[in-house]
């Protein structure tokens, strides 16, 4: 196993859910952590010294250099970027506007890319250099009143397979997590009709995200699809 303490990581969408989450699991390795977000309050509680918080909005393109820079001068490098922020709003496709459509991909699929292409000239200085992507199940399936973020996922999904062909040589590890139901603020907005109790937890979404951390073996794992355990096998 890798000994991941001292490693740099940069964390999106870092105020709730499985952002909060892996925040704080991620100090609690040892890492140092830059987390961004537009809703810091929770973050500042943390008050660590590994841990810069720097808020952002996904949708301004001059966060990217902002947020990679402000890492590189408090840390001095970076080795993990967890492109976990995401946007969802139900609504039918007929009656989806042309700007929700393409806030959806603004937050889901280009920031993975700005962030990335941004970050990437420190990434090829490490020798631990990982990005995850948090996509979905609705990378690979469809639902109704979900077809913006559907179509994102989707995208963000295709992003991630390219981008991983393109930087393999590089020794750069880049993964695919897709979770089902996740019990997260952004589900209860967008689900509200499941049951919190049967979700999976975001920790359990971290705890993946370190076994691909610390497994950094001659294996290499592309995606993991996770379910909850109500849901049907292969459904």
């Amino acid at each position: 196993m890798s000994d991941i303490k001292g490693k740099i990581a940069i964390v999106t969408g870092a105020g709730r859910g499985i952002g909060f989450a892996t925040v704080k699991s991620f100090l609690d390795e040892g890492m140092k952590v830059v987390a961004t977000s537009r809703n810091i309050s929770k973050l500042n509680a943390l008050n660590s010294d590994n841990l810069l918080v720097v808020p952002a909005d996904l949708t301004d393109l001059t966060s990217f250099e902002k947020i990679v820079t402000a890492c590189i001068c408090q840390f001095g490098g970076l080795d993990v970027i967890i492109n976990n922020a995401g946007y969802a709003k139900k609504a039918l496709l007929t009656q989806t506007s042309a700007e929700e459509f393409d806030l959806h991909m603004a937050v889901n699929v280009r920031a993975p890319m700005l962030l990335v292409n941004e970050a990437m000239p420190h990434l090829l200085k490490s020798t631990h250099a990982t990005v995850i992507n948090v996509c979905s199940v609705v990378s690979v399936k469809g639902y109704e009143t979900q077809g913006a973020y559907t179509a994102s996922k989707h995208a963000l999904l295709g992003y991630t397979k390219v981008l991983a062909r393109e930087t393999f040589k590089q020794n750069i590890r880049v993964h695919a997590l897709s979770p089902g139901g996740v019990g997260t603020e952004l589900i209860q907005e967008t689900r509200p009709d499941l049951d919190f109790a049967n979700l999976s937890t975001p920790q359990e979404m971290v705890d993946i995200m370190l076994f691909l951390l610390k497994n950094r073996n001659n294996a290499v794992i592309d995606q993991i699809s996770v379910r909850r355990y109500t849901k049907e096998p292969w459904a």
